[in-house]
């Protein structure tokens, strides 16, 4: 397993104002194999991004001494495929199509998707939907996305986050398995379940599904966000989640999303990671 950080735990990453060469240059100083890039609305890397640019991109990363792991976005959130208006929902898609050809571009084999969302308990206003009425439209989305991925070779990844859908690994992994394409897995955040259940038995539960993870902590005492916390400070039991990684076969990328960003964090994960990893 490699070491990853997210753009996002950058200084500016989560605007997309970082530069990507200097964000690559610090993680490869920091220790780290590989980034994280993200797809936003303003910066280097946005839906506009043509593939010459994302060959310079890459000749950065060559530069750096860094490997790109995958790409995410914090765009879904403003446009969920599953909203009720239409638009918002097709938007969606088209940032979710966009994505698959750009990580095409970039040679990456996965790209973070969020299928959509009952609600938003950070967005002030978000109108909840029911959760029978996301399933469906989260699987009608899926079926016209999974040709995309198909034709680019990129699997969707959907990451498990608190949009209040799929909360549990049974249902994580008979939503997958309904669209029988090797280009639709999981993208497992471990902090993510802890306040609702145990991230090794989610690992075993969904084994080879899994096709990226990211490494985040959580103080369960908390309850909310707020108890998101530095990797080792939390309620993960990491050796359990390493043996069950271990365990399923998994040998990619393990990627650190620490947000948002704080002075030394990235050097600080760097060396938590390293006792983690040491663990498998």
């Amino acid at each position: 397993m490699k070491k990853s950080i997210s753009y996002w735990s950058f200084e500016g990453g989560l605007d997309g104002a970082k530069d990507i060469g200097q964000c690559f240059r610090e993680a490869g100083e920091a220790g780290y194999d590989a980034v994280e890039l993200a797809l936003s609305a303003a910066g280097e890397l946005t839906e506009d991004t043509t593939e010459e640019e994302c060959g310079e991109i890459l000749e950065k990363a060559r530069n750096a001494g860094v490997e790109i792991s995958s790409l995410a976005s914090g765009l879904f959130w403003d446009y969920p495929m599953t909203d009720d208006d239409p638009r918002t929902a097709a938007r969606g898609r088209d940032i979710a199509a966009k994505m698959l050809q750009i990580a095409s571009w970039l040679g990456l084999d996965t790209v973070l998707v969020i299928p959509g969302a009952v609600d938003v308990f950070f967005l002030p206003g978000f109108q909840s939907v029911p959760y029978d009425v996301v399933y469906e439209r989260a699987v009608k989305a899926l079926e016209e996305l999974v040709p995309v991925a198909e034709k680019h070779r990129v699997c969707l990844g959907i990451e498990n986050v608190w949009n209040k859908f799929l909360l549990s690994p049974l249902e994580m992994r008979g939503f997958v398995d309904r669209f029988r394409s090797d280009y639709l897995g999981v993208y497992f955040d471990v902090g993510n379940v802890l306040l609702f259940g145990y991230p090794e038995d989610w690992i075993r539960i969904l084994g080879d599904r899994i096709k990226k993870v990211h490494l985040k902590d959580f103080d369960t005492s908390v309850g909310t966000a707020d108890g998101f916390c530095d990797l080792l400070e939390g309620d993960v039991d990491w050796k359990a989640v390493m043996d069950a990684l271990r365990e399923v076969g998994y040998g990619s990328y393990l990627t650190a999303e620490m947000v948002p960003p704080a002075p030394g964090i990235v050097e600080k994960t760097s060396t938590a990671m390293d006792r983690i990893l040491a663990l498998a």
